[in-house]
């Protein structure tokens, strides 16, 4: 059952492929595919196919899907305009190459999100949905190391800074969604399924910015901003103009619920409970990343 993991060059991707091959999917069942092959040479050394895939380049993308039985479709890192139309090209590539099962990493209730990123997944379900090809839709709520890899910043700012207001986000780590998505391209019945995603311990970010302080002993706070001042915020700590109105987005769609998820999808699929942020804190700490 040859399985293809997009963006395998990427943290999510790498992540899951390392999460198939420990569920005992065969190294030769993979095929591990993203634009710089060279990032994912070891997974060549142990096995694993490794084919170049280019979402840019429709003719090329249904040679790539070739033999492959079942696709993760991780959402593009690319310019936000960009994005649904690759993900179309994706999409059609894997009804051509006679795929069986897509599954499709979306964002927490894409159906009525009115976030930037929202709206792109939204229309790529809506896409997939019409395309007619058996599809499950993981809907991942945001990643907990988006706010531990900051922990240098935060400690030296003293403050998380967002515009989440008292929004509630249920966060999980990268590896416990590579880990659903290992579970639903190596079990049967999920075919039609759309999953909330999320850790079962969910928080705001004055909630998040104390439990940073009891962690590190340091005095965190939150200072919660205009979403229009967050995202001027973001551009002159260096983020690209566009990326960081689109974070400040996410805020904004955080402040409204849009990342809070209490369906428990991703502890059942796991089978265990996911990371918490708790843990999450102790490891980055542990790594030094504050």
């Amino acid at each position: 059952m040859p399985i293809v993991v997009t963006g395998a060059t990427g943290q999510l991707g790498r992540l899951t492929v390392e999460a198939l091959l420990r569920r005992g999917t065969p190294a030769a069942d993979i095929i591990a595919t993203g634009r710089d092959i060279a990032r994912i040479k070891d997974l060549a050394d142990r096995g694993v196919t490794v084919r170049r895939a280019d979402f840019a380049d429709a003719d090329g993308l249904a040679k790539v899907f070739a033999g492959a039985d079942r696709l993760l479709l991780i959402s593009a890192s690319v310019p936000v305009a960009e994005r649904v139309a690759n993900h179309r090209r994706v999409i059609d590539a894997a009804v051509s190459a006679g795929v069986s099962l897509v599954a499709y990493t979306s964002t927490t209730h894409a159906d009525t999100a009115t976030t930037v990123i929202g709206a792109t997944h939204g229309e790529t379900e809506e896409y997939l949905r019409g395309r007619g090809i058996p599809n499950v839709l993981l809907r991942n709520s945001w990643y907990l190391e988006n706010y531990t890899s900051q922990l240098p910043q935060i400690l030296q700012n003293g403050a998380i800074v967002g515009a989440a207001g008292d929004g509630r986000i249920s966060a999980a780590s990268r590896a416990d969604y590579a880990e659903a998505a290992a579970v639903v391209l190596t079990t049967e019945g999920h075919t039609g399924a759309v999953y909330e995603l999320g850790g079962d311990e969910s928080f705001t970010l004055p909630e998040l910015a104390a439990a940073i302080s009891a962690a590190t002993g340091e005095e965190v706070g939150y200072a919660d901003l205009p979403v229009t001042d967050f995202a001027r915020a973001l551009a002159a700590a260096g983020l690209p103009a566009e990326l960081a109105e689109v974070l400040a987005d996410a805020d904004r769609g955080m402040n409204r619920g849009e990342m809070y998820t209490d369906s428990g999808d991703l502890h059942r699929l796991i089978g265990r409970p996911p990371m918490t942020p708790a843990e999450a804190l102790a490891v980055a700490l542990h790594q030094g990343l504050g």
